[in-house]
């Protein structure tokens, strides 16, 4: 049994909506003063509060205040959750060394994510249409809601997050299910590369092709220009100011939404045509880290680095990655990452497997030693090939399948 998640947009009136929000603005009081509590008691007391010892309090306030008393028990329960994962979070960073863990803050009423709810059937209820698409949602206090949307599988329904994002509203279900099967494809493997210059390298053991980057930002850079000079130009909390930021909000949900649904075709499309697929492991949080540096040590090129870090980031490589690899291993494949730091695929030769270093300015790959001449990016993406294929050995078959010579021991 495998747990996944089904989206659904919710269409509530405009009574609904109100009490939608008058409950987020509840979980999201009860939120910081549940962080509240704990800095004081630690400030004056040091006394460390934990979770057990803040859940008997959430009985005592319902029947204090009554606004609370119109909340789910269990759903109060789930905030305190979420607060006390953040304090672990905080803390394993604080261990591990890092120089931002990341305190957890209070939060505005226009920032609090939504609201989660554990078993199903207590205090709320999802009925689904046929074949699981579109549905109504009954939640106490609030009545029936209509929802759009479709679930991929259908399964046993465990939890609900209701979340709160640019003006609309959303439930994510946490549904247990046998698991998602795509059609099976062929015994095909292949090498990929991601990139800035190009968004996607695809390399087989005998040719490969290549994925431009749409640069989404670069499309739309001068109307999210103008879109933000209209907010800041408008008095902060007026009409205009509000009808200002939501449209700014609407266009950057559009946006998203555009690279989500390309990032989705460009997945299914490699998944459909491989059974084995080899990348190199990437961290985008040390790839895009600033260049600024320190007082006593200032960085170079730091505009520069900057704007390679926006470029990055607008690919969402991370997101990208991870759609292909749930989506090859859900048609039985295989999704291999490779050892970035050991095997240098950028800077290492797919034939000859000898390593020089190249600058971000050389886009081809040019071997002194065997004379191999072709793109770096392919290059690149044939190395990952041949190392997952050597990894896993002939025994799989898909090792036989490929011309490709194992490579040297590293």
């Amino acid at each position: 049994m495998e747990l996944r998640k089904a989206t659904y947009k919710l269409y509530p009136t405009k009574q609904q909506a109100e009490a939608l929000n008058h409950a987020l603005r509840l979980h999201c009081e009860f939120y910081n003063a549940a962080l509240q509590e704990r800095i004081e008691a630690y400030r004056k007391c040091r006394i460390s509060i934990k979770n057990k010892d803040q859940q008997p309090q959430i009985k005592v306030i319902r029947e204090e205040i009554p606004e609370f008393a119109t909340l789910n028990y269990s759903s109060l329960q789930v905030t305190l959750r979420r607060l006390d994962k953040a304090f672990s979070v905080f803390f394993r960073r604080v261990n591990s060394g890092e120089k931002e863990p990341g305190f957890p803050r209070f939060k505005s009423h226009k920032r609090y994510p939504g609201i989660g709810f554990s078993s199903h059937g207590d205090g709320w209820r999802f009925t689904p249409g046929e074949d699981w698409k579109h549905g109504r949602l009954r939640l106490t206090g609030v009545g029936h809601i209509r929802c759009r949307g479709k679930a991929r599988v259908a399964g046993k329904i465990k939890s609900m997050e209701l979340l709160h994002r640019r003006g609309e509203w959303l439930i994510s279900l946490t549904m247990e299910c046998n698991g998602v099967l795509r059609e099976p494809t062929s015994g095909k493997a292949c090498g990929l590369d991601w990139g800035v210059n190009k968004l996607l390298s695809v390399a087989t053991e005998s040719d490969g092709y290549q994925v431009d980057n749409p640069r989404w930002f670069q499309q739309e850079r001068e109307k999210l220009k103008a879109l933000k000079q209209a907010v800041s130009r408008k008095k902060k909390g007026s009409n205009r100011w509000k009808k200002a930021c939501k449209k700014l909000s609407t266009h950057h949900r559009k946006a998203a939404n555009r690279r989500n649904h390309e990032h989705h075709q460009l997945s299914a499309q490699v998944a459909s045509q491989y059974a084995l697929v080899a990348t190199e492991k990437l961290q985008v949080k040390n790839m895009t880290g600033s260049a600024k540096g320190t007082s006593e040590k200032p960085g170079k090129n730091v505009k520069q680095k900057a704007g390679l870090n926006r470029e990055i980031l607008d690919t969402a490589p991370a997101t990208l990655l991870a759609m292909i690899a749930y989506k090859v291993k859900e048609t039985g494949g295989l999704f291999i990452e490779t050892p970035t730091r050991k095997l240098k695929p950028s800077q290492r030769c797919p034939v000859c497997w000898s390593v020089k270093k190249k600058t971000l300015k050389e886009r081809v790959h040019q071997c002194e030693v065997c004379g191999c001449n072709e793109d770096r990016d392919i290059a690149a993406a044939r190395v990952n090939l041949i190392w997952a294929l050597n990894e896993l050995g002939s025994e799989t078959g898909l090792h036989r399948a490929c011309s490709v010579k194992p490579p040297p021991s590293l």
